[in-house]
């Protein structure tokens, strides 16, 4: 629930300030002292759709299409509002569709103290306490009870897809040292910090219904809607349940679609851009900066010395070098410092992972051209002798992702296709009537 959370306090606060928001960074400021009047829409009351033996109401889609306006920032127009309610009667389906799920598993049980600490949190971060933040919410008039409902399907639908495909989310080692390999490659291209809206067409009724969403919704963008908030509320990509909804993070040049690229390649930093169709559906994109392929050389390397002041004599440097060459075939990257540890007169340490511009002159030719794996003869410095061990070498951008972080990130995105498979897959097994309205 924490990428929830976030959306829905920046969307929050930008409503109780009564301003516009920079798409690049949200304000916060004191809430206003009156909330704007709720949108009216002219949604009959009655069931306007059933989704196996659940019904959707007219209020319940009042309900939630007011949800989205004050999430998304996005004001209700004649032309947008067929989209906001496309997109509401969307996700009260497969929130239904969850439910039932959830119900499924009788150990699975969202407390009231957690709803209630969501909602504290997400005030938290709007500045705000939250019995304000409610009230404001009821000031719009979307009903506390249908704002805990939701929260409860969202906690408890995490909860269910983290437990079923977690496991099946792992990444193998392959795979993040294959991801850490294109990363390095491309270090040296242009590349773009973007934002991204992806209207899915299947999903709203058909590309021409894509194209003019995504034309409203840039007009929105223009006049002051915040690009987080409208992409967490109606993107399709996997983006939108990012930290930050909507940041596809740095795009590499080459590795997108013709249309898209062209784009980058147009976009000044801080621009919008107009709907761009792709197969499948629209994108927007929104620049957040732009910058040239850097990239460095950088080693990963382990070390065992003897110490040598610079004015031992010949015969000191002897004993040290051949006591060296003696334990060199022995040593391998990952028990050099054991080694080092389990003998008098041994120091061993790790130097981790630098620019081989930065070491020493001594060792930056060792790093330079010995084999990843391998221990070098004996190198001499002021401070003494020295095996080095190179355990690793890539070229990649200074501020390059660590493994660590890719491996994080690709797990990440293998959650999210899992979920999303799992909804369609309930989908298509429901039984799903819409009403005439």
């Amino acid at each position: 629930m924490r990428k929830f959370r976030c959306s829905t306090a920046v969307a929050l606060v930008a409503l109780m300030a009564g301003s516009a928001v920079a798409q690049t960074a949200p304000a916060t400021s004191a809430p206003a002292a009156q909330a704007a009047p709720a949108p009216q829409f002219q949604i009959a009351d009655g069931v306007i759709a059933s989704v196996n033996d659940d019904i959707i109401t007219g209020f319940d889609l009042r309900q939630r299409m007011l949800m989205i306006i004050a999430m998304s920032q996005v004001q209700p127009t004649e032309e947008n509002l067929p989209a906001i309610q496309q997109q509401a009667l969307t996700a009260l389906i497969e929130e239904r569709l969850q439910v039932q799920e959830i119900a499924k598993y009788e150990t699975l049980k969202i407390t009231d103290d957690e709803v209630n600490e969501e909602i504290a949190a997400m005030a938290q971060q709007a500045g705000v306490s939250p019995d304000q933040y409610v009230a404001f919410l009821e000031q719009g008039g979307i009903r506390p009870t249908n704002l805990r409902e939701q929260l409860r399907t969202e906690i408890g639908w995490r909860a269910l897809v983290g437990g079923r495909f977690n496991s099946r989310a792992q990444v193998s080692r392959a795979a993040v040292e294959q991801a850490m390999r294109q990363l390095n490659e491309a270090a040296s291209k242009p590349q773009y910090l973007v934002g991204e809206i992806y209207i899915e067409a299947a999903r709203v009724g058909g590309m021409q219904a894509a194209v003019d969403g995504a034309g409203q919704l840039v007009a929105q963008l223009q006049q002051g809607a915040p690009f987080q908030a409208v992409a967490r509320q109606f993107s399709a990509a996997p983006s939108a349940g990012a930290r930050i909804p909507g940041d596809a993070g740095w795009i590499v040049q080459g590795t997108v679609q013709p249309a898209l690229q062209q784009a980058f390649d147009a976009l000044q930093v801080g621009q919008l851009s107009q709907p761009i169709p792709v197969e499948g559906g629209v994108y927007i994109i929104y620049m957040r900066d732009k910058r040239q392929g850097a990239s460095t050389n950088l080693v990963q390397m382990k070390q065992v010395m003897v110490q040598l002041p610079e004015t031992a004599d010949d015969a000191a440097v002897r004993a040290a070098t051949a006591r060296l060459e003696a334990i060199r075939p022995q040593l391998t990257c990952d028990n050099m410092l054991q080694r080092s540890s389990s003998e008098a007169g041994l120091l061993g340490s790790d130097l981790g992972e630098t620019d081989v511009a930065n070491l020493a002159p001594q060792f930056q030719q060792v790093a330079q051209s010995a084999q990843p794996g391998t221990i070098s003869q004996p190198v001499r410095t002021p401070l003494g002798l020295h095996l080095l061990g190179v355990c690793g070498r890539r070229s990649g951008a200074p501020d390059a992702p660590t493994q660590q972080q890719v491996q994080a990130r690709l797990q990440n995105q293998n959650l999210a296709n899992l979920a999303r498979r799992y909804i369609r897959d309930l989908r298509a097994d429901a039984l799903i009537e819409l009403k005439q309205q």
